[in-house]
Parts: C-alpha cells; sequence; structure tokens
C-alpha cells in the first residue's frame, strides 16, 4: 500500500469514528421510545424525534439499546421500552445483600 493510499485510509476511520451516536442522540432516541413505547415502528419512531438523525445512527442506538435489554423490536417490527429501574434497584439490593 503506497503512502497515500495509507493516508487516506486513516482518513475513513477518522471520518467513521465521529459517526458515532453522542450521548444526547442516545437519549433522545430512548426517550422517544419509552413515551412511545408498543405503538409504533422503528421507522415511525425515527419520524417522531424532535430533532432529525440519520437512519444509519438511529439503527446503531436501537441496536444498542436492544443488546442492553431497555427495549425489544417485535417482528412486525413494533418498538417496546421494556427497561424497569424499580426492578432493577431490587434486583441490584438483594445481590449487594448476598455478598
Amino acid at each position: 500500500m503506497s503512502e497515500q493510499a495509507y493516508a487516506e485510509n486513516e482518513e475513513r476511520e477518522v471520518v467513521r469514528l465521529f459517526r458515532s451516536p453522542t450521548l444526547d442522540t442516545v437519549l433522545m432516541v430512548e426517550d422517544t421510545i419509552k413515551k412511545n413505547s408498543g405503538e409504533f415502528t422503528r421507522r415511525k419512531i425515527w419520524q417522531k424525534l424532535p430533532r432529525k438523525v440519520m437512519w444509519q445512527t438511529f439503527v446503531k442506538i436501537i441496536e444498542y439499546l436492544e443488546s442492553i435489554n431497555k427495549i425489544v423490536v417485535s417482528k412486525e417490527g413494533i418498538v417496546v421500552y421494556i427497561w424497569n429501574p424499580g426492578l432493577a434497584a431490587k434486583f441490584l439490593k438483594l445481590n449487594r445483600r448476598r455478598l
């Protein structure tokens, strides 16, 4: 690989890093899902966001929220908020007693 091609490849990787969603954007998407839980598909949730977000960024956020068990997406694409902070707090309290 030539030096110029290597430099161009590095620039592309840096650009890719800047496309990651910010915490503010993740929280905005999570809040919108929480308010509309079980009512809309991913596309409708995306359209209801208070600020515009690129579709690819939105999909990344959806994947992240699914991976940490805050949401589930049905076969039909309906997004449901499932995170229960009260239950999580009780669980953590029980586990601390055992330690």
